[in-house]
């Protein structure tokens, strides 16, 4: 037996919280495009409406926008 298919969610970001616009399993991070399970996403931007994989990314892609650049790779 197989498990289930895996599909990008389409959500549509809130304060606190989002909606499901397109069921899926996953959505991708904004800034690495790496794929986030829905049960373990926890950082976006209401805002923007993006999704990020950490807490490290979300805090360097708020600092790029606040700068107005387009850069929003976090520092190694």
């Amino acid at each position: 037996m197989h498990g289930p298919l895996r599909s990008e969610a389409i959500l549509k970001y809130l304060s606190g919280s989002f909606e499901v616009v397109k069921p899926g399993t996953f959505v991708r991070c904004a800034v690495t495009r790496v794929e986030i399970a829905i049960e373990d996403l926890r950082y976006w931007s209401f805002e923007r409406q993006e999704a990020y994989a950490s807490a490290v990314i979300a805090a360097e892609r708020a600092r790029a926008a606040r700068n107005g650049s387009t850069d929003s790779s976090p520092r190694t």
